[in-house]
């Protein structure tokens, strides 16, 4: 039997933990938003003092622009309080998510309380973007390790669509089944089944992405406009492009999540990759965070923009690029039907994009059954959590399978085994549709499966 979800408790009121709050509340669902104390208040018995903490954040996110919120009268279904006087209430809960920061020894501190007061068959889930699942839930009771895993939203969760849900093995599936359909149907959310590995499959993905670019830019010789201009519209990819993007997400968290890979995937065949730029060291020194401190790969001097010269450190007025092979597909409207052009361009652009979609489509065929044992999940993480209207193996079926092959052999890339053996069978695509509905290859059975 599916639970019913009428209170949730988030614990932690950050950036992430008070929007996640306020989704679920826009929902319709009440909502208990749990912090620390106020620092200096221990002994005040003012409680509107005591939960300064949380209510200023809280305040923060409902200010913030997008709004996380659907109606301001959705705010009525968000309480607050604090670890300390409130932490009791979550017996009354019927689903608990823990927010708070990437710490285990913290977030087992955390635990420790929940264990305390939750009830019996009470949800509990992390949003932890880093630290693996099955290490948070290790000493936990075993009614308590049943109904536990990942929840991972993608930031602002209002508008990411990505919810990738990460069990434990000792998850019981019912609960796996009830987030999966609870985060599509109530959270209109792509709900994405992911495996226990490090940075799960979009931020692996993603990330692996940023610094592929990075290493083929600095190769190129390329410089950020340059790199922009290949990297967002034309590719039906956000406008904040590769650089924005890393200035809005932050440079900090971007060395972090690739140091955690780096640190956590030594047999990854991409592991030197993930070895950060020297221009991204000398930025982390200088604390040019990105947006956070007001100068990363962009800086805002007066109106104007400025751009980062990755050679000499030093800020410039930002130039318009120009490739012939980007001026062939201004006709084309469909993302989709501008690869086959752009791999085969005959300046800078065609062989930037020879680089990128070679390493891409190895690293990702190598990504399975490692991360996921279905393909067409990472292109719904990656469509969902970073906003690109086509996921690596769409971009791969769009170029041709056996162009993709040839495009690795030259950069001296190789698909995984199953991609060689579905060629080897005679398919020469990843997806069919057949009838309205969408078929992807299934690796096991060698067949075309109906997408779920």
């Amino acid at each position: 039997m599916q639970p019913t979800i009428k209170q949730v408790v988030v614990l932690g009121s950050g950036v992430m933990g008070s929007r996640i709050a306020c989704h679920f509340a826009g929902i319709g669902v009440q909502v208990l938003l749990l912090d620390r104390l106020q620092p200096g208040t221990e002994e005040s018995t003012n409680s509107k003092e005591r939960n300064k903490l949380v209510n200023d954040a809280l305040q923060a996110a409902i200010k913030s622009n997008p709004s996380p919120i659907y109606t301001s009268t959705a705010t009525k279904n968000i309480r607050t309080g604090n670890f300390t006087d409130d932490m009791a209430k979550i017996a009354n809960a019927d689903w608990i998510i823990e927010v708070v920061v990437e710490r285990l020894d913290i977030k087992k501190s955390i635990y420790d309380q929940v264990e305390q007061y939750r009830k019996p068959g009470t949800l509990v889930s992390s949003n932890t973007s880093g630290i693996p699942i099955h290490l948070m839930a290790e000493g936990r009771s075993e009614d308590f390790q049943k109904h536990f895993c990942g929840t991972h939203f993608f930031n602002p969760p209002r508008y990411l669509r990505l919810l990738e849900i990460i069990p434990t093995p000792k998850t019981d599936q019912s609960v796996i089944d009830f987030h999966m359909h609870y985060g599509d149907v109530f959270l209109g959310k792509t709900t994405v089944l992911c495996k226990d590995t490090p940075a799960f499959i979009a931020n692996r993905v993603g990330v692996f992405s940023m610094m592929s670019v990075l290493h083929i830019m600095e190769k190129m010789g390329l410089t950020i406009d340059e790199v922009e201009s290949l990297t967002g519209p034309i590719l039906g990819r956000p406008k904040s492009a590769t650089f924005r993007t890393a200035d809005v997400v932050g440079i900090d968290t971007l060395v972090k999540v690739a140091n955690g890979v780096a640190e956590n995937c030594p047999n990854d065949e991409a592991h030197e990759l993930f070895q950060l730029p020297d221009f991204i060291s000398k930025m982390m020194e200088n604390k040019w965070l990105g947006s956070k401190t007001g100068q990363g790969f962009y800086k805002k001097e007066g109106k104007e923009i400025l751009s980062l010269d990755l050679n000499t450190l030093e800020y410039r007025a930002a130039k318009k690029a120009s490739f012939a092979t980007l001026e062939l597909t201004k006709t084309i409207d469909k993302p989709i039907d501008r690869f086959k052009i752009l791999v085969n361009g005959k300046d800078k652009a065609g062989e930037f994009y020879r680089k990128n979609f070679a390493a891409m489509f190895a690293y990702c065929s190598n990504r399975i059954p490692e991360i996921s044992d279905d393909f067409y999940t990472i292109d719904d993480a990656m469509k969902a959590g970073f906003g690109w209207e086509n996921g690596p193996f769409e971009i791969w079926d769009a170029i041709g399978i056996e162009k993709g092959i040839e495009l690795m052999k030259t950069e001296g890339y190789a698909p995984a085994a199953w991609v060689n053996e579905m060629v080897a069978a005679g398919s020469t695509h990843f997806y069919t549709v057949n009838e309205g509905a969408t078929y992807a290859y299934n690796i096991p059975s060698k067949t075309q499966v109906k997408v779920p």
